[in-house]
């Protein structure tokens, strides 16, 4: 969800943290969308393992943001049968906002339309590095990683989908998009439509996927 602070920037807003309470907004249309139209998992990459690097007020920012959004959220999730569910190294995160995660995890648990996943604090490079230690000393095979990553329980990626311009993955589910669609759109996150992705998925649909094979 790249995009938040060129947003701001161009919108003449105050700051980044406007940005990225607009994309906030964006985060909730797109999540409700998604459930509707079917799709069965939508993960979304809110706070990298490098996004620490950033200044300690955007940061702190974030922080309290992750756990307003989810506590404002949790009606609209429940309204729309979403299940809710965070992927990254949370025992990093403060601590109010691991219980929030804790909590709407728990509450959400029996919803069945959609899974909504939140990567927080999450690296790819890192998500290996521990499934990897999880498994020593057992054997390291394919199906040993794939069990002990984070999202063991979930389907690998489709569609991974990139906003805001750039073209690379950015540490983003490497292991799960090894496969993937990749999409990549010059539309800052904010202004990212239902429309837009709909456009994208019907892209998809029309691409061949051979996975290696002929």
């Amino acid at each position: 969800m790249d995009g938040n602070g060129r947003y701001a920037k161009k919108s003449g807003l105050s700051d980044r943290t406007k940005g990225h309470e607009a994309g906030a907004k964006c985060v909730r249309a797109i999540t409700t969308h998604c459930a509707k139209i079917g799709i069965e998992t939508l993960t979304l990459y809110a706070f990298s393992t490098e996004n620490w690097k950033r200044p300690k007020s955007e940061v702190n920012f974030l922080m309290n943001m992750l756990d307003r959004y989810l506590k404002n959220e949790l009606e609209t999730l429940q309204k729309n049968n979403i299940r809710f569910f965070a992927i990254g190294d949370l025992g990093k995160l403060p601590n109010n906002l691991q219980k929030r995660i804790s909590d709407t995890i728990d509450q959400t648990a029996n919803n069945g339309a959609m899974t909504q996943i939140l990567a927080l604090n999450y690296g790819a490079k890192d998500e290996i590095i521990r499934a990897v230690k999880k498994i020593m000393p057992n054997e390291i095979t394919e199906e040993s990683v794939q069990n002990a990553l984070d999202t063991a329980e979930f389907a690998s990626v489709d569609m991974l989908i990139r906003t805001g311009g750039e073209q690379r993955l950015s540490n983003f589910l490497l292991w799960q998009a090894a496969y993937a669609e990749l999409f990549f759109t010059q539309t800052l996150w904010p202004e990212f439509s239902a429309n837009e992705l709909d456009q994208m998925i019907a892209e998809f649909e029309r691409r061949e996927r051979r996975f290696g094979g002929v």
